[in-house]
């Protein structure tokens, strides 16, 4: 890789100039980076996106915003590759290490330092990115004055891709983490490395260890969680940490929807939110709609708070509220409307206790294994888990409490946390619950509004507990003991109308979303312990002039598999997904990529699962002397449980021109 500031030859594309450049780590690595500016000799506020994801090929995407940020916004725009990752020298041992925060500080302290810049400098990003913005924004990096973080959340253990209420999750283990292992073991691009790029690539194989073993490793919320959470930090930190303005965009189909209304309670720094229908992807094209045009509104924002522009919104926040919407899982436009308010909570905010009628009792539910399928996966959202089914089927395997909305009560909207309080008994030593709150139209079609899970054995731990306390223990259950518990669902917006019934469905499994419990057990509630806190706010009419985005495609299934199928002998329910494709890269790179798995569970016993994924890469690299090297990685992970242990397998191979030049492979037994 080429040693100085300058990395290369500067190209113009329309009125932006493109260099590629490197910037020296502290430990003396090399980090690669692109940065975009405008015509003209500036000087300029400076935004960066930081990600492990390929800027040259699997996500050269992203230039069309870096573009648009610099032709239309006026600013100065760096892409850079984390350390070990693309082009960039190194190694990350894990998301969010202390290593990548120490290069972000580099970078910033790099761009402020440059002739062209004012400076100023703001972070941005989705999901990675959007993290890793706000860990800068609270480490008070000097140079670091606004960030925007689209997609990100507050808290890395229970709102991510890893735990949910203290529940492995299942199916996300054959998505991001398993893709990670191959792409963090792809070369870097031959014609920005330079010579020697075989034996990075080879050093790589070698030297990066699968993220996902280590989460695994730790299934409580200990140290390792709150490395990279600004919800408590390592040392007891919360929101104050944050010191610079700060933006968040969420949508409701999206897994990461709690950091929203929690986080701007507690932020003492100006902060804007956007929050839509979306689900995990660019908001001007996401399902479903409606759509704005989300790269406006960040340059808006950056514009204001970097430059001293006029105001980005006259209130900081936009909020969707939905509206009653028949379900399908590729949905392209949900109904509802815009509302704004100042302050959470909002003036208007009270709250709506519901509980059960009747004689005191007891509901007992024989739990059943592959409960939750009709719901979606809760972090990434989108295809090929798509949104949620009608809930029926899910229904009629939980118990169930319906309160019928009169038309004398007209609407009301939700909007926020609601919570649930339950008295609960396992007939195990172990056990969890999902709870559901979903709208049951007239013509008894069920839909999902929001959901919460706790493992039992988790009660009283924050923040698997919402309610419960950082130093919290887990431990197992007493058999028959009664537990009261309470349950903090995800946030939401919905506007209950009359004619329709608000239903609660109480379960003790949410599969394939998270990993069932390690035995079978029976679920008791008390029917009277129920109740049902809503939070119900009248917001204001949204009067923000919004621009609309494109929209969704109607090829976005191609090439997608989401199937569902039961084996009646083998008393096994399944799900298999599917999706990838070829696509082009920068400077004639072709990227080939595949991304499948399967899950299975027992439906006789909960303590029998699996999951089994494969994930590859092919890169069609062009190399100086006008041939093309095919560089491949391929992971593959193989979890199955038992009453005992996971016990898990991960693979991964490299080959060049199709001939093996690597392999590893990783196993671990993990009691449960």
């Amino acid at each position: 890789m080429q040693d100085s500031s300058d990395g290369g030859t500067a190209a113009e594309q329309g009125p932006v100039r493109i260099d590629p450049v490197t910037i020296a780590a502290g430990d003396g690595a090399r980090l690669a980076a692109t940065l975009y500016r405008p015509a003209g000799d500036g000087p300029f506020a400076t935004l960066v996106e930081a990600l492990p994801y390929r800027m040259h090929d699997i996500t050269s995407s992203y230039a069309d915003s870096y573009l648009r940020f610099a032709a239309e916004g006026g600013f100065a725009v760096l892409r850079l590759d984390l350390r070990g990752t693309g082009s960039s020298g190194g190694t990350l041992p894990d998301e969010y290490a202390d290593l990548e925060r120490d290069d972000l500080r580099t970078v910033i302290g790099w761009i402020t330092s440059q002739p062209w810049s004012t400076g100023r400098v703001g972070m941005f990003g989705t999901s990675y990115s959007g993290f890793n913005s706000l860990h800068m924004a609270a480490d008070g990096v000097p140079g670091l004055d606004a960030v925007v973080a689209m997609y990100a959340t507050d808290d890395r253990y229970t709102d991510d891709v890893h735990y949910c209420g203290g529940v492995l999750r299942a199916l996300d283990l054959i998505d991001y983490p398993l893709y990670m292992v191959a792409m963090n073991a792809l070369p870097p691009v031959p014609s920005v490395w330079g010579d020697g790029w075989e034996a990075e690539w080879h050093r790589r194989i070698t030297d990066s260890p699968p993220w996902m073993l280590g989460w695994l490793q730790h299934p409580e919320a200990d140290a390792t969680w709150r490395r990279g959470s600004i919800r408590l930090g390592p040392d007891g930190e919360g929101y104050e940490r944050i010191s610079c303005p700060t933006m968040l965009i969420a949508g409701w189909a999206d897994g990461y929807r709690n950091n929203t209304f929690r986080t701007v309670a507690e932020l003492g720094v100006p902060w804007r939110l956007l929050a839509g229908p979306w689900v995990h992807k660019d908001p001007s094209t996401a399902r479903p709609g409606p759509n704005v045009d989300s790269d406006r509104e960040i340059m808006a924002f950056f514009d204001e708070h970097l430059r001293g522009g006029p105001p980005s919104s006259a209130h900081p926040a936009q909020v969707f509220v939905r509206r009653p919407t028949p379900p399908e899982p590729d949905l392209a436009h949900h109904a509802g409307t815009w509302h704004e308010f100042d302050r959470w909570p909002d003036p208007s905010s009270e709250t709506l206790v519901l509980t059960v009628d009747g004689p005191p009792g007891v509901d007992e539910l024989d739990v059943r294994g592959d409960t939750g399928m009709y719901a979606w996966n809760s972090c990434a959202g989108g295809l090929p888990w798509g949104q949620p089914l009608d809930q029926r089927l899910d229904n009629a395997r939980s118990i169930t409490h319906d309160w019928p909305r009169d038309p004398a009560d007209g609407n009301a909207a939700i909007v926020g946390h609601a919570r649930v309080s339950l008295r609960v008994r396992s007939s195990a030593t172990v056990g969890h619950v999902s709870v559901k709150l979903c709208d049951v139209a007239p013509d008894g079609t069920s839909t999902l509004i929001t959901r919460g899970m706790l493992d039992l054995g988790h009660r009283g731990c924050w923040p698997a507990d919402a309610f419960g306390r950082p130093d919290g223990e887990p431990e197992p259950l007493v058999p028959g003991r009664w537990y009261d518990v309470d349950i903090e669902l995800e946030a939401t917006t919905w506007t209950l109308v009359p004619g329709h019934r608000l239903r609660l469905a109480i379960a003790g499994t949410d599969w394939p979303n998270c990993w069932p419990p390690a035995h079978p057990f029976v679920l008791g509630v008390a029917r009277e312990s129920v109740r049902l806190q809503l939070p119900i706010a009248s917001l204001a009419p949204c009067t923000h002039p919004f621009v609309a985005g494109p929209g969704p495609s109607d090829g976005d299934d191609d090439g997608v598999v989401w199937r569902y199928e039961h084996d009646v002998l083998a008393r096994e329910t399944r799900v298999h997904s599917r999706y990838g494709g070829r696509y082009d890269g920068e400077a004639g790179i072709v990227i080939d990529d595949l991304y499948e798995g399967s899950l299975g569970i027992s439906t006789v016993d909960l303590a029998r699962g699996w999951a089994r994924g494969r994930s590859r890469f092919d890169l069609h690299l062009p190399l100086d002397d006008g041939s093309t090297a095919v560089c491949s990685t391929e992971s593959r992970l193989d979890v199955r449980s038992d009453e005992h242990a996971f016990h898990v397998v991960i693979e991964l191979d490299a080959w060049r021109d199709g001939e093996l030049v690597a392999e590893r492979r990783w196993t671990d037994t993990l009691p449960r």
